[in-house]
This record gives C-alpha cells, sequence and structure tokens, in this order.
C-alpha cells in the first residue's frame, strides 16, 4: 500500500510540474519583426482586438455575458505562487483576470509589463470574497489587505485556451 501511495504522490509531482511545448512565431508588423512564445493552443497574432476596444466591449456586457475573441494586451501582475493566472491592463483603469482553460498550462511568473495576445472567451462575472482573496494571497497582498476584501467584485474576466507571449 505504501508503494502505491508513494507511486501515486510521483505522478501527481510529474503532473504539476510538467512544462508546455512553446513554440514560437514570428510576425511582421509595420516592418517590424514581432517574436511570440506560443503557450498552450497554438494562436497567431491576426485579429487581436485592441485593449481600448476589449474596454468598450466590457462595458456592454453584462454578468454572465459570453464572447469569443482575441485580445492584445499588456501584463500588469501574474500568480506567483503557480502563474496560473495573470491580470492584463486594459489602459481604462480597468484590468481583466485571465484563468487558463482546464488549468491545462500556466505563465512565468515574470512576466509583468510584457505583451501577451490572448485567445478564448471574455465575459463578465461576480467574483466572491474567498476566491478575492485567494488570488490576493497569490499576489502576496498583505495580510491588512486581505482581511479588507469583503464584497463580491463584479470582474472582467478571460478564459484563454493559448497565449502568444512578446520576445524581447
Amino acid at each position: 500500500m505504501k508503494k502505491l501511495l508513494v507511486i501515486f504522490g510521483l505522478m501527481l509531482s510529474v503532473l504539476a510540474c510538467k512544462t508546455e511545448d512553446k513554440k514560437t512565431e514570428v510576425k511582421e508588423v509595420e516592418n517590424e519583426v514581432v517574436n511570440y512564445t506560443s503557450i498552450g493552443d497554438e494562436i497567431t497574432a491576426d485579429g487581436a482586438r485592441s485593449t481600448s476596444d476589449m474596454a468598450e466591449a466590457y462595458k456592454s456586457m453584462s454578468i454572465g455575458d459570453t464572447i469569443s475573441t482575441k485580445m492584445i494586451g499588456k501584463v500588469d501582475e501574474v500568480c506567483q505562487s503557480k502563474g496560473c493566472w495573470m491580470k492584463v491592463n486594459l489602459e481604462d483603469g480597468n484590468q481583466v483576470m485571465v484563468k487558463f482553460k482546464d488549468y491545462g498550462f500556466f505563465m512565468p511568473k515574470d512576466i509583468a509589463g510584457k505583451e501577451v495576445v490572448l485567445n478564448g472567451k471574455a465575459f463578465v462575472n461576480e467574483v466572491p470574497v474567498d476566491e478575492q482573496r485567494h488570488y490576493a494571497e497569490d499576489a502576496g497582498q498583505s495580510s491588512e489587505d486581505i482581511a479588507a476584501i469583503t464584497e463580491p467584485k463584479k470582474t472582467f474576466s478571460f478564459e484563454a485556451d493559448g497565449v502568444l507571449l512578446k520576445g524581447e
């Protein structure tokens, strides 16, 4: 029985630490070559909506509304525990909380300030207090800041099935 538990534990460790095959896409934008690293499903940058366009789309959505889309934006923060979520700046004072489809891939933890292209579903939801506190803890916020979270919050969200990370 102990052997089975040890084997099961090792299998979980391997699965939890799996890495995605990352591919690179090269795109020429106005005579400038842009290199992207592909994470998750393979996507292209073609047709990605700007942050201002997405900000307008989100403003017209209600809780529960969903649209399939692709957007480009700049990362504000990333989960410092595993890279299992990130926040993207909409440049209108709002952020988009991005999670990854089926918890299938994670982002590097050091990409704040970098440009990404997201493909997936944009939606508006209400995040309960306990979930907000979990994200605040992942982000390394103080216990006082975490305790100050006392009400559900309407958020702009995105479930990405593929991400392009802009290279240097």
